[in-house]
């Protein structure tokens, strides 16, 4: 017997995947009977007549079996990445909104690389039409025929920026088009264009979604309904009045109340019984049932959940308890994340999530300590702040939040792309502190011109002012001519009279050299550049892209005076 498909509704932040997934369920209300449309935990069902009735022509003499559409409530990433069987999602197709007007974006490519992944089929809804300069609202049998009513300058636009998010997804390695110029949907992804603020394209949307189910899908959706239940933990919640529960997707068999059940445990299996099962009602209120089958949300009561996490399989024990728990542990031993000895720590709120983080750091070749589901605690703040690298003293957390510590960098963010840009930026900073601390300890390149008639005293010491060419002179370092010959050791700097640690280009200051003596050793008009060891020149080289410029190129021709004397100076 056929099931429901799962569908789940993926995008961008304000890409209107909330409002799509209200208006489907809207339009499945106005345009079907009373109770068409039922609200389950975390999804609802919209029967295969509602979808028919606002299909209308499209679908007619159409031959249909799936018996409806089961929508997932939940944000896109985490209904994907939790697990229901390995190599397996929990959607069995998914609807990709994308805002027409803002084109594809970091979160789009984040759901696109999600469904590739698990290689689960999409169809791609080209949202806020309705936003294209100049469009009008027009009575219309579909969005196709609205379109054509369009002035030639929105028909254009639309065409535009159609065009601009196939040649982006070409670029992500996903071919797409409008979905009634498509000869074969094995290839290229559909695209409706659709509004979820007026509903223009619902009907299109159902259309080529319930198509495709039937038409690619037949042979998954074979499920024994009368058989043990297996399912997928979308949420563990602590109820008023109930206690902790667990929200689980059902997508084969049926579950009763007090039948045995085993989910996945980070550790081991956990094997409970069903103490009660609950629908919501119209107002939102639970109502208890007595049993529930597939494919449909349900709220579980049972003892001994508390430590279940998002993302666990769940299954009714019919048979052997001993092959099911073997059959579970084999489940989740195959998302039992590798640690390193030393790295980073990661916390996500879903196993999915965590996943999904932990494999874009081993791409990068991020080396991680520990990797866990939940809030951030205080064991995961000793496990940060005790790694030897200081650059490995930081929690990642994707969507969670939890303690804080000084001496332990917590990043968080709600898209995985760009909390790992903010982790590798922060890594970044933080090496370009410790490469300009190690910096100051060393000598700094700089040129100086003794300036004519400015001897202030001729020894004892000399005092004479010079014009920093280039660079940037600092007190205490040794000087030296164009020839090699060395001139002597800068005591101070003075500016205006005033002491000052360090001079940048154009500045001309007075400089003290004890031992000296001007008109002797050093000569007006001369010039002068800071001399420093081999070993020191080396250093510099290393922190080259730290350096100005100038000072590269003061440090060129330093080379090039050392090396009159020794060929190999600083190599």
């Amino acid at each position: 017997m056929l099931r429901q498909p799962l569908v789940v509704v993926m995008g961008n932040v304000d890409s209107g995947k909330s409002k799509t997934l209200d208006t489907i369920r809207k339009t499945a209300v106005v345009e079907s009977e009373p109770g068409a449309i039922t609200q389950m935990i975390s999804s609802s069902v919209v029967s295969l007549k509602t979808i028919q009735n606002i299909c209308g022509n499209l679908l007619k003499a159409k031959s249909i079996s799936i018996p409806g559409i089961v929508f997932i409530d939940t944000p896109g990433h985490a209904a994907f990445s939790n697990m229901r069987k390995r190599g397996g999602n929990l959607a069995d197709i998914a609807i990709l909104v994308i805002d027409i007007n803002e084109g594809v974006k970091a979160q789009t490519e984040e759901c696109i690389s999600i469904l590739k992944k698990y290689k689960t089929p999409f169809i791609i809804a080209l949202n806020k039409i309705d936003l294209l300069t100049g469009w009008r609202a027009a009575q219309s049998s579909s969005v196709l025929d609205m379109m054509s009513k369009q002035s030639s300058q929105v028909q254009t636009l639309f065409e535009t920026k159609l065009y601009e998010i196939v040649g982006k997804l070409y670029e992500l390695g996903i071919q797409a088009d409008r979905f009634d110029r498509i000869e074969d949907y094995t290839k290229t992804v559909a695209m409706i264009p659709y509004s979820a603020k007026s509903s223009d394209g619902v009907p299109e949307l159902l259309m080529v979604l319930i198509g495709l189910a039937q038409k690619f899908l037949e042979q998954d959706l074979r499920a024994d309904l009368e058989g043990a239940a297996k399912g997928t933990v979308l949420e563990v919640k602590d109820e008023a009045g109930l206690g902790v529960t667990l929200d689980v997707i059902i997508y084969e068999g049926k579950m009763k109340v007090n039948d045995p059940i085993i989910i996945g445990g980070l550790h081991e299996p956990i094997v409970t019984k069903v103490k009660g099962l609950f629908l919501p009602d119209e107002k939102n209120k639970f109502s208890p049932v007595k049993e529930v089958a597939a494919a449909a949300g349900v709220k579980i009561l049972a003892v001994g959940i508390k430590d279940v996490v998002s993302g666990m399989p769940l299954f009714v024990i019919d048979k052997n308890e001993k092959e099911l728990r073997e059959k579970i542990q084999e489940e989740v031993d195959e998302v039992v994340i590798e640690t390193d000895g030393d790295g980073i720590v990661v916390k996500a709120d879903t196993l999915g999530s965590l996943e999904a983080v932990v494999s874009m750091l081993r791409e990068k070749e991020i080396p991680i300590k520990k990797a866990s589901v939940g809030s951030v605690t205080k064991k995961d703040l000793a496990a940060a702040s005790s790694a030897a690298d200081p650059l490995h003293r930081v929690i990642l957390g994707f969507n969670v939040e939890g303690e804080q510590q000084k001496d332990v960098k917590i990043i968080s963010h709600n898209v995985i792309y760009q909390l790992i840009d903010d982790f590798e930026a922060w890594v970044a900073a933080q090496q370009k502190k410790e490469e300009e601390k190690e910096l100051l300890d060393l000598v700094r390149p700089a040129k100086v011109k003794y300036l004519r008639g400015c001897t202030f005293r001729q020894n004892n010491p000399c005092v004479i002012g010079v014009e920093v060419l280039a660079g940037t002179l600092h007190s205490d370092v040794d000087l030296i001519k164009e020839n090699g010959d060395v001139v002597g050791h800068v005591k101070t700097v003075e500016y205006e009279r005033e002491s000052i640690k360090e001079a940048e280009r154009g500045k001309q200051v007075a400089i003290s050299l004890p031992g000296v003596t001007a008109g002797r050793q050093i000569q007006e008009e001369s010039i002068f550049y800071v001399d420093m060891h081999e070993e020191n020149f080396r250093k510099l080289k290393e922190f080259k892209k730290l350096l100005t410029n100038e000072e590269i190129q003061v440090l060129k021709e330093l080379a090039e005076i050392k090396r009159k004397a020794n060929n190999f100076w600083g190599v």
